[in-house]
């Protein structure tokens, strides 16, 4: 056996391989299929300040090697998931992350300032590809100057690991990157769905109730690889990948890449027991091409 074993910035994990929040639930949807104890760790659904309806349906449709989903950050609430949530899953020996969403730049502190108390949740991930609506409805993650303002002010109430989740629908993903590396970023998560539509021709009307969504599975992966190398080329905080991982060969990639972590998403909805087989599989790469370290292949391209 190899030693899986990756430190992400003071985030110790057993293995690298951790779930895509939206893609996993709150982990126990998956406990008839895996140990989650297995994992590096699971980033659970969205989480903002207030209830979230989420938009209306239809808002998820399959597309060639993958998926559109516009659910729009549908949840209880911060509070709701305090009350009712963490106590089924906070003694679970994994890393357990809140992914974090937004509004407004009040609404993320005040989310992650209710998370940071939670003593057995050991960091959160930012998704700054919500739209600010104080700002025009542009995205916070699609310039340097609102992605440094959310993340420095989420910062200052947020006192564990803070990884940030960047949005590829921008000019310069380095940029982005760089912003919350500077903001006080302890990683960056890369890539969020890339922006996309589908169209029913017999209806010639949009599949989706919002037209456009975002779209996620293999067809990105490339695409996701791409900017997971560039970004990792310039930042000095770690980089967790993901975007398209199917297999160990892809989550592989994206270690080579220079990601010392990969996040797994849409494959959980076509295999519930894809996460385990990643982390076998990482495994035997390792052993069978004389590595004794997954650390020793981070960044080899």
């Amino acid at each position: 056996m190899a030693d899986l074993s990756i430190n992400i910035n003071g985030l110790a994990l057993k293995n690298p391989v951790l779930t895509a929040s939206g893609t996993f639930g709150y982990g126990t949807e998956f406990q008839d299929f895996i140990d989650l104890e297995r994992l590096g760790g699971f980033i659970v659904k969205g989480t903002t300040l207030k209830h979230r309806e989420g938009n209306p349906y239809p808002r998820m449709a399959e597309t060639p090697s993958g998926m559109l989903n516009a659910v729009g950050l549908q949840n209880k609430g911060v509070d709701y998931f305090i009350e009712h949530i963490y106590p089924t899953i906070k003694d679970i020996k994994s890393n357990i992350l809140v992914n974090v969403s937004g509004s407004t730049v009040s609404d993320y502190v005040a989310t992650a300032e209710k998370i940071n108390e939670l003593e057995n949740i050991p960091g959160i991930e930012l998704n700054i590809s919500c739209p600010n609506v104080k700002e025009g409805g542009m995205a916070f993650g699609t310039s340097c100057a609102s992605a440094s303002e959310v993340v420095n002010e989420v910062r200052k109430v947020y006192k564990k690991h803070l990884m940030v989740k960047l949005s590829p629908n921008v000019t310069s993903i380095q940029e982005i990157a760089l912003a919350a590396e500077g903001s006080g970023a302890d990683s960056v998560s890369l890539i969020n769905t890339l922006m996309g539509m589908a169209i029913n021709t017999k209806t010639r009307k949009p599949v989706l109730s919002t037209i456009t969504g975002g779209l996620s599975g293999p067809c990105v992966k490339p695409v996701a690889l791409r900017m997971v190398w560039q970004v990792a080329k310039v930042v000095k905080i770690p980089v967790v990948g993901l975007g398209g991982i199917c297999s160990a060969t892809d989550a592989i990639e994206f270690l080579l890449a220079g990601a010392s972590a990969v996040q797994i998403g849409t494959a959980n909805f076509i295999d519930p027991m894809v996460t385990v087989k990643v982390i076998d599989g990482i495994n035997d790469y390792l052993d069978q091409n004389g590595f004794t370290c997954v650390r020793d292949i981070i960044g080899l391209i």
